[in-house]
């Protein structure tokens, strides 16, 4: 039995752009390395280059046979996520981990008159609050010098601050205001350790805007010396907010979005715990019919927490969508496991990001499996059989018509092949002079276009046409394709059931007559369906930009002898276009610099219709 070969150009033809985490696993799903990057689709593509790889990394790109990814907001998370997954699995390529040290946090002490700031690392035994994880040592020293600058309030250590006599170094710099020596009063202490607080809780924006509040009182007390302290503290701290993953010491939840789309569905979960995100993974349920995100979600949570008795179940579990029997899994999850469970869907804040990011990962897990080469080469030897054709097809084309009531109408034509989508043979046709509305016209000069070309020996002839449209317009393609005599060309009409629901389409195969109803799981019409989205999906696109560049172009522009000067003067002595529109000739020629000749041209380009 031959090995499976990891396919890294169709992986990568699907890969994100955004910053994340990936996780190579080899042929038995052992984890091989854990890796993240602010571009994952660059970093990722550096595997495979063809030269210039260390041996190390040949060994470990010859093992792959997947790659699973998680997408971040940032590419601080992707680290705090990497070295969280690196210190749970320990993966045998990730030897350059040159120690085992914990997540570093600014340190706040609390048993002091004057508690001062530091870096923590290790066990939490001292009274005093922590903030963090930070990535990194830097990113709190970072966060400390500029809380000194702003705040001034202490970081020396205890030793160092007892045995002062006068103060030093840092009280000569305006680093710090010398509680050392007495040299500041314990309440005016309290309130810049209180902002520093505010300001390591994230609530940058509340700090500043109560800063900006005393600036103002102490301005209007001719304090100028205090308003020109708090002036540059605001200053400061609009400079940088440092991106971090805070831990709230509480949050464990899990956040569970659902990805549907025609031929599969995908559930991605993360697991966040004391308000850390420890990891993600996604799952691909088979969906018998295409169902909305919080039908697959109902059908979902139930199996996910209640199929494995020793899976943790958070006290939240935040969702992307809805459904009438949350209430009875709430209760069932309630039950088995003795404590309260809620279900969250309107959410904000971190909440709202850790959702966000969830939907992100299961929309691009979804398009990569759907994108996949084996996955997709299974649907057309599907369609093959489902069609009684000899051989697979290699290129299949859909139309599509859009508009809005009749404007800017646009045809789109999207073409597949076995590598899923040819988006550089993908067409836009602008349809004119149609009767508006006329959708069957529409097709008609589309596929006209299209086809014509071919008796010039320009463009490939499909294997398959698929029309969406029902009767009508499947009658249409065929006269253009009879009048035109081309051969060899299956035709297909989409048409959608009689409750509209994706998977119950009717299909016609080459003719009216011949009705054709595939089973709603069947990878077949998956196939057609994704086609047929996305040629709707192109058509709109296109139509949206036709649209709005009518709508954004002045009909005056392109009249021979109205410049800007003119334009102007049209508009400000009618008020806009439609007084303008409704205007004679007579009155647009009491506009100053246009005479009547002008005004004549001017009302026959506006009434051209």
């Amino acid at each position: 039995m031959n090995a499976v070969v990891f396919d890294a150009a169709a992986f990568l033809a699907t890969a994100s752009n955004k910053p994340g985490v990936y996780r190579m696993l080899d042929e038995q799903g052992e984890l091989l390395y854990v890796g993240k990057a602010k571009n994952l689709k660059k970093r990722l593509s550096s595997y495979f280059r063809k030269t210039g790889l260390s041996p190390k990394t040949e060994a470990l790109v010859a093992r792959i046979r997947q790659i699973d990814t998680t997408i971040t907001a940032n590419e601080t998370e992707a680290l705090l996520l990497e070295q969280s997954l690196i210190k749970q699995v320990r993966p045998p390529y990730n030897i350059l981990l040159r120690d085992d040290k914990s997540y570093p946090y600014v340190y706040l002490s609390s048993q002091d008159q004057f508690p001062r700031l530091g870096l923590h690392r290790g066990a939490k035994k001292a009274k005093g609050r922590y903030f963090g994880p930070y990535p990194s040592a830097g990113a709190i020293r970072e966060s400390l010098n500029l809380l000194q600058k702003a705040f001034q309030v202490r970081q020396c250590e205890d030793s160092y601050f007892r045995n002062r006599t006068r103060p030093c170094l840092q009280y000569q710099i305006k680093r710090c205001k010398g509680p050392c020596v007495g040299l500041v009063d314990p309440q005016e202490y309290a309130e810049d350790v209180r902002h520093s607080v505010m300001f390591l809780e994230g609530r940058s924006n509340a700090l500043a805007s109560e800063l900006s509040q005393s600036m103002e009182r102490a301005a209007e007390h001719l304090n100028f010396e205090r308003a020109a302290e708090l002036r540059d503290q605001i200053a400061l701290l609009r400079q940088v907010q440092d991106q971090q993953s805070m831990d709230t010491e509480q949050g464990n939840v899990d956040i569970v979005a659902a990805a549907v789309a025609p031929g599969g569905a995908c559930v991605h979960v993360v697991m966040v715990r004391q308000g850390r995100v420890l990891g993600s993974k996604n799952h691909f349920p088979r969906v018998p019919i295409e169902q909305t995100a919080g039908e697959v979600l109902a059908a979902f949570l139930p199996q996910y927490y209640l199929g494995v008795s020793e899976r943790e179940v958070p006290g939240e579990i935040i969702v992307n969508a809805v459904h009438d029997d949350f209430p009875v899994i709430i209760e069932a999850l309630a039950q088995a496991r003795g404590f309260g469970v809620t279900i969250s869907h309107r959410v904000r804040g971190t909440r709202g990001r850790w959702q966000g990011l969830a939907v992100t990962n299961a929309e691009q897990a979804l398009a990569g499996m759907l994108a996949n080469r084996q996955h997709v080469q299974a649907r057309f030897e599907a369609l093959q059989e489902a069609l009684g054709l000899d051989e697979p097809p290699t290129r299949l084309e859909c139309f599509d018509i859009s508009h809005s009531s009749g404007e800017a109408t646009v045809a789109s034509c999207v073409v597949f092949g076995p590598e899923g989508p040819l988006k550089s043979d993908y067409r836009r046709y602008n349809i004119e002079g149609v009767t508006a509305g006329d959708d069957y016209a529409a097709m008609r000069q589309a596929l006209s276009r299209r086809f014509s070309k071919l008796k010039d020996g320009e463009g490939k002839i499909p294997d398959i046409l698929l029309v969406d449209g029902g009767k009508g317009q499947m009658s249409m393609a065929l006269e253009v394709i009879q009048e035109l005599a081309i051969h060899d060309l299956t035709l297909l009409g989409v048409a959608k059931g009689v409750t509209r629901k994706p998977g119950l389409e009717t299909l016609y195969l080459n003719d009216t007559h011949h009705e054709l109803v595939l089973p709603a799981h069947s990878p077949a019409l998956h196939l057609i369906q994704h086609i047929r989205d996305e040629a709707h999906r192109f058509a709109i696109t296109g139509h949206r930009q036709r649209r709005g560049k009518a709508r954004t172009t002045s009909p005056l522009e392109g009249i021979a002898g109205v410049g800007p000067k003119r334009r102007r003067e049209l508009l400000k002595h009618f008020g806009g276009l439609q007084a303008l529109d409704r205007a004679s000739v007579q009155e647009i020629a009491k506009v100053p610099g246009i005479n009547k000749k002008l005004a004549e041209l001017i009302y026959a380009t506006l009434h051209s219709d």
